[in-house]
């Protein structure tokens, strides 16, 4: 029987310890997080995160506009907020409006404050293996990775999805961990074969318990970004838990595995931004009037 990996439990620990950091700084760091529509399921996602702040010190500002606001609405929005010194860093809420281009509104945040890390500078950067602002579900998933292996060199992983948001950021960090990696979609031939190779498994295409038992091998680490309703109503990932878990070694549950990270390491972003803004204002010179 895998083990379940209880990543309420790791974020609850990581957001323990961000809080004794922040107390501890002289300046709070500021999350602004951008709302368009009233989307239910964006609603909850957002009053998660201010839910997040408040825990470990953070203070949160919500914007929060009507479904029929125009571009030049949110563009403006998202240049104050740039501008603003008080706010280290900007979320802006997916999905947004039909006809809203997200990806180009997304690269109108500063990258010091991408606190997603979306915009191209922040990816080009995790690209590139330099320093910056992490994409926030991937750099979850390589927490719990690592939660359980002193290293991932070496080892397979197989990456099921090739999103901006997480399927190709979460390849980069595993190439960055020394596993060879094979990032599959929904074009690739012969998935179940492939998959049972794999040391590492990660499902992350939408589409309701795909992942069977006959998928993975023996011992291999599942982890499962997918959210779905299923049958019944109740949320499934794309991994079919029970029968998976009773051959994986490890496994992450839909609720309760890589949801709860993703918010930690929003926070973990957020601070880390306050930082680096903090430091650069420090070390600029000050003007003589």
């Amino acid at each position: 029987m895998s083990k379940i990996i209880d990543g309420k439990k790791i974020a609850q620990d990581l957001s323990a310890q961000l809080k004794t950091e922040i107390a501890a700084l002289s300046y709070t760091p500021a999350l602004a997080v951008v709302l368009v529509g009233d989307n239910p399921a964006s609603e909850v996602y957002v009053r998660n995160k201010v839910r997040a702040c408040t825990n470990v010190g953070i203070d949160s500002v919500e914007h929060v506009l009507p479904a029929n606001s125009s571009l030049a609405d949110l563009e403006a929005v998202i240049a104050k907020l740039n501008n603003d010194p008080k706010v280290n860093g900007i979320l802006l809420q997916l999905p947004l409006p039909e006809g809203m281009d997200s990806a180009a509104l997304i690269e109108q945040i500063s990258p010091a404050k991408d606190v997603d890390g979306l915009t191209y500078q922040n990816m080009g950067r995790l690209v590139a293996g330099a320093e910056g602002l992490r994409p926030c579900t991937p750099s979850g998933c390589e927490i719990l990775l690592k939660q359980e292996f002193s290293s991932l060199a070496g080892k397979l992983a197989i990456v099921i999805g090739r999103s901006e948001l997480f399927g190709k950021p979460m390849a980069q960090m595993l190439l960055q961990n020394d596993c060879t990696v094979m990032q599959c979609h929904s074009k690739t031939v012969g998935l179940k074969a492939l998959c049972q190779q794999a040391d590492i498994v990660i499902a992350a295409v939408g589409r309701a318990q795909m992942v069977k038992a006959d998928w993975v091998k023996d011992g291999a680490f599942v982890i499962d970004v997918g959210i779905n309703r299923g049958a019944d109503g109740k949320l499934v990932g794309d991994v079919d838990f029970n029968a998976v878990a009773a051959k994986a070694g490890y496994i992450t549950p839909v609720p309760g595995g890589v949801g709860p990270m993703t918010i930690a390491m929003l926070m973990q972003n957020t601070l880390k931004a306050a930082k680096a803004q903090n430091e650069k204002s420090a070390a600029t010179p000050k003007q003589q009037p």
